[in-house]
């Protein structure tokens, strides 16, 4: 038994065990704390490998950049319309720029460039609240801001179509449906001790398991969300009503950014942002080629079933770049389609498929 399995072991013991690796990131054996130091390295292991010890996660927070962006705010013209402190956050926003670069940023887009992007206009609008009291810009500021923004990451080398990329629109840097927008009215319906506690530094790992200061963020956002409702109102399964929550939330977090030094709520917002886009799978999974009847239960054709398995897997990691743990939920998700084609065997194995395999970065 090489490596722990055997050619012969089926694929659904496979993904079982590829599940239980995922999910022991926060559930560790025998209860104890998980730590990096005792971990072995995620892209060593193939998704048909049983370690006896979790995997390390890979975690993009601001990773070192091999690219210097270019600072040169006169390249074009900015609509001089926007309230936002551009230089307050001139390191972050350069930040970005090399995170989002012209030609990496489709491809980093899930993993470093979004959730960069992200955190840095949730700095931006709260440095801004220092000053103007207001953690949400209006409609027409918005949409002027977010055209400077945009302006400012090209000419520094990132790509021009940020805004469609990471979803962003004028209408997420206002306050949405959440009721409540103004500092010192938030400051008196929750409780900022609590939340800064929470909140102020935050470990990468644990808080993924723990959730401190994701529940902190929650709590807070609920208690504004639900300020002017009556007792009677307050079905939170009503989908507006999640809605309103969640445009909450980031509310609070331009708070939390008010209160943080720029750097340290990068950082944050970039762990809290870690741990939610290690949930799921974010690759595009198309319909089983006929030939993978090659690789059904008797496999006449080693060659060609792995022909077939690798040209699959080479389509999905042309896709994205993926974090190990992501890497983990992709395994196991083309494993169950494949037992949906009456493929049980250990393909992986059987063809040499690594985790690396899922992701560009391989």
């Amino acid at each position: 038994m090489k490596g722990g399995f055997s050619r012969c072991l089926p694929l659904p013991i496979t993904l079982f065990l590829l599940l239980g690796i995922y999910k022991s990131q926060c559930y560790p054996l025998g209860g104890t704390k998980y730590s990096i130091s005792d971990a072995k390295t995620v892209d060593e292991l193939s998704p048909n490998t049983a370690p006896t010890i979790q995997p390390q996660p890979f975690l993009p927070l601001l990773t070192p950049s091999p690219l210097s962006p270019i600072r040169n705010y006169s390249v074009h013209k900015l609509s001089g319309l926007c309230s936002l402190n551009f230089s307050a956050a001139e390191d972050i926003m350069s930040r970005t720029a090399t995170d989002c670069w012209a030609s990496f940023a489709p491809y980093l887009a899930n993993v470093v460039c979004c959730p960069q992007f992200d955190a840095m206009m949730v700095t931006l609008i709260g440095e801004s609240s220092k000053y103007s009291g207001l953690l949400a810009l209006n409609a027409t500021h918005a949409s002027h801001c977010l055209s400077d923004v945009q302006k400012i990451l090209v000419s520094q080398g990132a790509n021009e179509d940020l805004k469609n990329i990471c979803s962003v629109h004028p209408a997420n840097l206002t306050e949405a449906s959440c009721p409540i927008v103004a500092v010192d009215e938030l400051e008196s319906i929750i409780d900022t001790t609590r939340l800064l506690t929470a909140c102020r530094k935050i470990d990468p790992i644990n808080e993924c398991c723990d959730q401190v200061c994701q529940n902190a963020i929650d709590f807070a956002a609920r208690k504004i969300a639900l300020n002017d409702m009556s007792n009677l109102d307050k079905d939170l399964s009503l989908p507006e009503q999640t809605a309103k929550i969640n445009d909450c939330k980031n509310i609070v977090l331009r708070w939390l950014a008010s209160k943080l030094d720029p750097v340290s709520a990068i950082t944050v917002f970039r762990g809290l942002s870690n741990c939610n886009l290690n949930k799921v799978c974010p690759l595009v999974f198309p319909n089983m080629p006929n030939d993978v009847k090659e690789c059904g239960n008797v496999i006449r054709n080693q060659t060609t079933c792995c022909k077939v398995i690798r040209s699959y897997v080479s389509y999905l990691q042309d896709q994205s770049f993926l974090t190990n743990l992501q890497a983990l939920k992709c395994a196991a998700s083309l494993g169950m389609k494949l037992q949906k084609a009456n493929v049980s065997n250990n393909v992986y194995d059987l063809c040499r498929i690594s985790l690396k395999d899922f992701s560009v970065q391989g």
